[in-house]
């Protein structure tokens, strides 16, 4: 009998921005995420567990949301945090 496995373990391809795919492929690289990225051809991310899923979209927005876009964020987490601040 097989053992059952719950994660999915799927090769996507990811669509970015072709100027920012090699810095996206790196960080990717140092957070551990199973990816390739190969000249002229797209980044391929493998999504072995929902937290891959989640470093991909966080790596992702850092690339594609404005500065003010992060900092809007970043205030509003912080005041959901300590709102007394």
């Amino acid at each position: 009998m097989k053992p059952f496995r719950s994660e999915v373990e799927e090769k996507y391809v990811v669509e970015v921005n072709w100027a920012d795919r090699w810095q996206i492929y790196q960080r990717l690289q140092e957070l551990e995420v199973p990816c390739w990225c190969e000249a002229n051809q797209p980044l391929k991310v493998e999504f072995l567990s929902p937290v891959t899923v989640v470093q991909l979209w966080s790596v992702m927005r850092q690339f594609t949301s404005s500065r003010q876009n992060l900092i809007d964020s970043l205030e509003i987490n912080w005041q959901s945090r300590y709102p007394d601040s």
